[in-house]
């Protein structure tokens, strides 16, 4: 399929460093053909660290390679920092710092080594490159390991070298792809810590996560990604207290199976103070849902007990991020990695996706 340049909307808000208007791609063509991005409007305000939430295969990589110059869309229009990145894809690459989900390190390279490299591809003057690796170095915690070849490198290392090789030439926006999948808990903290202090010095950050608890601690603001499109945008604080009450997630002793389960959905449904009930195949046939107030649990237990379906185990919390996406889509974001998962050939996306 052709190119096709979107007209762009005079709509967008004039402060986003970082704006996509009805972007679509698609992988493949006919029966097989997997819709990637599907209209897909984002808008990211300068300076702040914005959150890409989603579960895996949802369009996140997708969305940061187009935006990236390293993928052209179907259809629509994108544009960093005013640029239209389509037809001036040069200069967006100039203000980016991309890293990409899967850490591509020379083995037998040094991390120095390799980031000496990185600077001169940037066309640093050498010193001024060296000055920028100590810098990133002392940051990152690198000191102790840098000198060492790259294939000696732990993940968290192999990590944390991936991102200052994005952050050398000192970027205004950096994109991130899964910073921090499989790293240790140390390693993990170390990099947000690095995110936080690029966004308080006016680094705009994009950061697509499928971990909820690092986009909830991370994000000034976010998107939910879902079958290529976003689904919800704003701040954590309020699509969170958009709820409007607790969230509960609820078993009962005699059901073990969807039929039953779906049963005492249809029960719970009925109940007043209840909002949208959604059975989570991902924890053995739960039921999540949320109340107005406290005084709906005691009323919800009567009523099982009436219908001789008493509780086996009940927790009430806080809203999440993770109610945020099961009030927009239905389901759990585990309950769409689990579908998705199902449906899709990763090893055949990430191979269209390199072509």
């Amino acid at each position: 399929m052709g190119l096709r340049l979107a007209k762009w909307s005079s709509k967008a808000v004039p402060e986003a460093v970082i704006e996509l208007n009805q972007v679509s791609k698609r992988y493949g063509s006919g029966a097989t053909a997997i819709e990637a991005l599907s209209g897909l409007n984002l808008s990211v305000p300068r300076g702040c660290l914005y959150g890409l939430l989603g579960p895996n295969g949802a369009g996140k990589t997708t969305c940061l390679r187009i935006l990236s110059t390293l993928l052209e869309p179907d259809s629509g229009a994108v544009r960093v920092g005013g640029l239209d990145a389509l037809a001036q894809p040069r200069q967006v690459r100039e203000l980016l710092g991309y890293v990409a989900q899967d850490v591509a390190i020379d083995k037998i390279l040094s991390g120095r080594e390799l980031l000496q490299l990185q600077g001169d591809l940037y066309h640093l003057n050498r010193a001024e490159r060296d000055r920028r690796i100590e810098e990133l170095s002392e940051v990152l915690g690198m000191d102790v390991w840098l000198d060492r070849r790259c294939g000696t490198y732990s993940g968290g290392m192999r990590r944390r070298l991936d991102l200052a090789s994005g952050l050398l030439h000192r970027p205004a926006v950096l994109v991130l792809d899964e910073p921090t999948v499989g790293l240790d808990i140390e390693s993990r903290a170390a990099i947000w810590r690095v995110l936080a202090q690029l966004r308080d010095q006016g680094t705009t950050v994009l950061l697509s996560s499928h971990y909820l608890e690092e986009v909830d601690a991370l994000a000034d603001e976010l998107a939910i990604i879902d079958g290529g499109r976003v689904i919800a945008a704003g701040t954590p604080q309020v699509l969170k207290a958009a709820l409007g009450g607790d969230r509960v997630t609820l078993r009962v002793r005699e059901f073990s199976d969807e039929p039953e389960a779906l049963r005492v959905q249809l029960l719970l449904q009925a109940c007043a103070g209840v909002r949208q009930v959604v059975v989570n195949r991902s924890q053995g046939f739960s039921l999540n849902l949320v109340v107005e107030h406290d005084g709906v649990v005691e009323q919800l237990r009567q009523q099982l007990k009436q219908a001789d379906l008493p509780v086996f185990a009940l927790a009430q919390s806080k809203p999440s991020l993770d109610d945020v996406y099961l009030q927009a889509t239905g389901r759990t974001l585990m309950d769409a990695e689990l579908a998705i998962a199902g449906q899709r050939d990763p090893k055949a996306e990430r191979k269209q996706a390199m072509r």
